[in-house]
C-alpha cells in the first residue's frame, strides 16, 4: 500500500462515529475534533504501514484511542457544576469560574452516518458523559466500545492492545464503578425523556418577557440552575427568584433560538442585548431537564464559542 492509495471516503465514513467516541472519552467537542483531526493526519502518514492484519476500522480506532488516552494523561477530569459544588448559600452575582477545560460541554449532532444512528442516544446524556469522566481512561475506552458501540471483546482487545481477558476485567470494574457512582447530575437528569413543547414555550415566553414570577413558577420545588464556567449554582424557587431579580439587568431583552444537543435533545440558544450596539449577541445554551412536567434543572452553558459550533449566527436582530 502507498499514500496515493489512501482511501479518504472510507475514513470520512468513520468520522461521525469517531467523533462521538472521542466526545464521550474527552467530554468536549473541541477536544474531540482535535483528536479526530490528528487521527486523520496519523492515518494518512501511516497508511503505508497498514498491513490489513486487522480491519481498517479497528486500526483507525486504535490510533484515535491512543490519542485520547494521551490527552487524558495530561488533563484533569471534566465535570458539571452540580457534581463539584454545593448549591449557593448566598445569592450574589456569580464571579468564580473554572477554566474551559474543567467543564463538560454539550455537543451538536455528529453527522448522518447510518451507523451512528444505531449508537444509543441515552449514552449522550450530559450526566452520562459526566459519569464516564470518573473512570480511568482505559476503562472508559473499554466501556464505551463495549456498552455503547457494542464491539466484541476481541475487537476491543485488538484496538486497545489488550488481551480479551484484560478487556473483560476492565469492563467489569468500569461497570461496577458506574453503578456505585452517586453524581448529583445523574439525580437531576431527565434527558432520556424530552420536555413537553408547551413547557419549553412557556419558559421561552417567561424568560423573553423576563417575568420572574412566571419563570420561577415553571420550576419544580427541587428545581435548580447551573451556569458553567461559573462554580455557583442555584437551588430552590426562593433562591432562583432572588437570582433572577439580581441579574435582570443582564438578561432582560434576551431572545432564544431553538436548537438540539447531544443526540437530538431540545435546547435553547440565548442571545442577550449587545451593550455596545444594536442587536443581540450570543450568551448561553440552555438545556432544560424536567420532572413531573416542571423544570428540574436548567443547565445554562455560558461559552460563546458553542454558538459557532452549533452553526448559529454571530448576532441576531432585536
Amino acid at each position: 500500500m502507498n499514500e496515493k492509495a489512501f482511501d479518504e471516503p472510507l475514513f470520512a465514513s468513520l468520522k461521525p462515529g469517531l467523533t462521538s467516541f472521542c466526545y464521550r472519552m474527552l467530554g468536549s467537542m473541541d477536544d474531540a475534533d482535535d483528536a479526530v483531526q490528528e487521527t486523520s493526519i496519523r492515518v494518512w502518514q501511516s497508511w503505508s504501514t497498514f498491513r490489513q492484519d486487522s480491519s481498517f476500522k479497528t486500526w483507525v480506532y486504535r490510533i484515535a484511542s491512543n490519542l485520547c488516552l494521551d490527552k487524558l494523561r495530561q488533563s484533569k477530569r471534566r465535570a458539571l457544576p452540580v457534581d463539584l459544588f454545593d448549591p449557593a448559600v448566598a445569592i450574589v452575582e456569580p464571579r468564580d469560574t473554572l477554566p474551559e477545560s474543567a467543564w463538560i460541554w454539550p455537543s451538536p449532532d455528529f453527522g448522518g452516518n447510518p451507523e451512528d444512528r444505531l449508537v444509543r442516544r441515552d449514552t449522550l446524556r450530559l450526566c452520562f458523559i459526566a459519569l464516564l469522566q470518573i473512570l480511568p481512561p482505559r476503562q472508559r475506552a473499554v466501556l464505551i466500545l463495549k456498552d455503547v458501540f457494542e464491539w466484541s471483546s476481541k475487537q476491543i482487545a485488538e484496538t486497545l492492545a489488550m488481551s480479551p481477558a484484560a478487556v473483560n476485567s476492565a469492563l467489569q470494574r468500569a461497570r461496577e464503578t458506574m453503578d456505585r457512582a452517586q453524581l448529583r447530575s445523574d439525580e437531576l437528569s431527565s434527558m432520556n425523556v424530552q420536555p413537553e413543547q408547551e413547557l419549553l414555550s412557556r419558559y421561552v415566553e417567561a424568560f423573553e418577557q423576563f417575568d420572574i414570577a412566571a419563570l420561577v413558577a415553571l420550576f419544580h420545588e427541587e428545581g435548580c440552575m447551573s451556569m458553567p464556567p461559573f462554580e455557583m449554582w442555584i437551588r430552590g424557587k426562593e433562591d432562583l427568584s432572588a437570582f433572577y431579580s439580581l441579574t435582570r439587568w443582564h438578561c432582560e431583552g434576551s431572545r432564544f433560538v431553538p436548537i438540539t444537543v447531544n443526540g437530538g435533545y431540545p435546547a435553547l440558544a440565548q442571545y442577550m442585548p449587545d451593550k455596545e450596539g444594536s442587536g443581540l449577541v450570543p450568551w448561553g445554551i440552555h438545556v432544560i431537564e424536567t420532572k413531573e412536567n416542571q423544570i428540574l434543572h436548567v443547565q445554562n452553558f455560558i461559552h460563546t464559542p458553542l454558538f459557532s459550533r452549533f452553526g448559529l449566527p454571530e448576532r441576531i436582530d432585536r
